[in-house]
């Protein structure tokens, strides 16, 4: 497995696999122990979405997040939201896809948003926490076009939930 820290958000990491492929198919791990020294996975959740949905941005003040694109493509788009931070509300991007079986280590305090690109997608979170997970009213929530953020969507009328239309939260 290579680590790579990204160049604008030092503190996200991206984890690119070893794939063994023969005429089968193909394997690869997704995350091991011996890389997340101090983290914990104890959630693992699924999304599946079709073409031009987006989802977030999101995040909280206490979970890690594993993020993978297991099946289509996708615009991941993160956000450092870290008030005291030098990089407050700079954003760095990633396509994540079934191609590249890239996965990002997402911290607490940092939004998640994600464009479908493909016909369809299917989308992996694995969360690490202390305590009882924090669902949606726990959560931070930003609006997917905030000018704040300033992130140039390759979309104009995506597909959003009730939630991703609202104002953000600062």
């Amino acid at each position: 497995m290579k680590i790579l820290s990204d160049k604008k958000l030092k503190e996200i990491k991206i984890y690119k696999p070893s794939m063994f492929k023969d005429f089968r198919g193909e394997i690869w791990t997704k995350w091991e122990n011996k890389y997340f020294k101090n983290i914990n996975f104890n959630l693992c959740k699924f999304t599946s979405s079709k073409k031009n949905v987006l989802r977030g941005f999101h995040g909280d003040k206490k979970s890690w997040k594993l993020v993978t694109c297991i099946k289509g493509e996708v615009l991941n788009v993160l956000v450092d939201y870290r008030k005291n931070s030098k990089t407050y509300l700079k954003h760095t991007f990633y396509y994540l896809n079934d191609k590249n079986k890239k996965s990002i280590l997402i911290p607490p305090m940092f939004l998640n948003s994600w464009l479908c690109l493909s016909k369809d997608c299917i989308y992996s979170y694995d969360y690490s926490f202390k305590g009882s997970y924090n669902d949606v009213k726990e959560q931070i929530s930003v609006k997917w076009n905030d000018p704040k953020i300033n992130f140039k969507w390759p979309i104009k009328k995506p597909i959003l939930s009730f939630r991703d239309r609202q104002t953000s939260q600062y």
